[in-house]
């Protein structure tokens, strides 16, 4: 038979049940402390997260009045780099004398 051409038997793939799983997101947990400063706190948070002063100013309140504030939500490795942004940022000058540590955050998954 000249001139035919003949292809290979296609076999078809069997299909599995991997599917690509996403983390889930993960919190950065400001905690309340009665040492750093308002001010600073707020500076803290504008510095690290780009907040604009009012949106800083509520977070901080929040974590003053409810002892806690959720202050950013992402993937774990970022929550962890911005938790040692913040922990980078130290302790408040204003208070340095009265041995205070730096601003308290965790980081969490998110329920």
């Amino acid at each position: 038979m000249a001139g035919v051409t003949t292809f290979p038997e296609v076999v078809p793939v069997e299909e599995t049940d991997t599917k690509t799983q996403r983390q889930p997101p993960y919190a950065v947990v400001l905690h309340n402390d009665d040492l750093n400063g308002f001010d600073f706190v707020v500076t803290v948070l504008r510095k690290v997260f780009g907040f604009t002063l009012e949106k800083a100013v509520d977070h901080t309140l929040e974590a003053h009045e409810k002892g806690r504030s959720v202050v950013w939500v992402g993937p774990l490795e970022v929550a962890e780099l911005k938790a040692d942004q913040i922990h980078s940022c130290g302790a408040d000058p204003a208070a340095a004398a009265k041995g205070v540590q730096p601003l308290r955050v965790t980081v969490e998954p998110l329920a």
